[in-house]
């Protein structure tokens, strides 16, 4: 069980350590050419298109472009959106590149749920929690379905983590723990730890599940290191 109250005093006095904690994220891992190139082709369309467009604007096949979309949209460089319904059958998924200025628009607004969820709420922690792990099974149900063993699932949350930009590093003799070396609301995170880390802490968590595995024993030390966070997701049979 996870102690939100233990993690997040002892934060409290980590934080205001010069040196601790992750650094502020930044562009995701190096796009590929043909990512690069769907990415510049949503750039230059005036309007939110959809995903068959593409596979005619670049003449890659349909799975291609469909992989590589949902890649933008996980990383943030991309939004999806529903078209307005026009006759029988569901609308189809427009997409349309996200601007360095909406991105920063976005770390804005996530900011100020954080400071009203802090302001507001009875259970801060519980409830940033409660709204990450939703997010991280919506995340983890956009991507793939269940895998295979406990392994899997930790390494498709690490992938997952890396698109979102946190630039988790594995310890090579303890696979459970797990440096996150970036944080994309890292501002918001010093100012509203309990509610940015219960966040992220309850993303991992919900993903885990989705992929069919426990998320018990997962754990979050916000600020724990310099230049990292530290997250832990035991294996499977490791987990209480």
């Amino acid at each position: 069980m996870i102690l939100f109250t233990t993690i997040y005093s002892v934060e409290n006095n980590q934080r205001s350590r010069a040196g601790l904690g992750p650094r502020p994220a930044t562009p995701r891992r190096p796009l590929s050419l043909s990512r690069s190139a769907i990415l510049e082709h949503l750039r230059a369309q005036p309007e939110p298109v959809t995903q068959a467009a593409l596979v005619t604007i670049t003449g890659l096949h349909g799975n291609t472009v469909r992989e590589h979309l949902d890649a933008l949209v996980r990383s943030g460089l991309a939004r999806r959106v529903r078209a307005e319904p026009n006759g029988r059958g569901r609308p189809a998924w427009l997409y349309d590149a996200i601007s360095e200025e909406s991105t920063s628009e976005y770390a804005g607004l996530a900011a100020a749920l954080a400071a009203s969820i802090a302001r507001t709420s009875r259970h801060p922690g519980e409830d940033a929690a409660a709204a990450g792990e939703a997010w991280g099974h919506e995340l983890a149900r956009d991507r793939a379905g269940a895998a295979p063993d406990p392994a899997a699932a930790r390494g498709a949350v690490l992938d997952l983590l890396e698109d979102l930009g946190f630039d988790p590093h594995q310890d090579a003799e303890d696979p459970s723990r797990v440096r996150l070396a970036r944080c994309p609301l890292l501002a918001a995170a010093h100012r509203h730890p309990e509610v940015v880390c219960g966040v992220h802490l309850g993303l991992v968590r919900g993903a885990l599940e989705e992929y069919g595995a426990d998320p018990a024993g997962s754990d979050l030390v916000p600020f724990a290191a310099p230049g990292a966070c530290l997250l832990v997701v035991p294996p499977l049979d490791e987990a209480p």
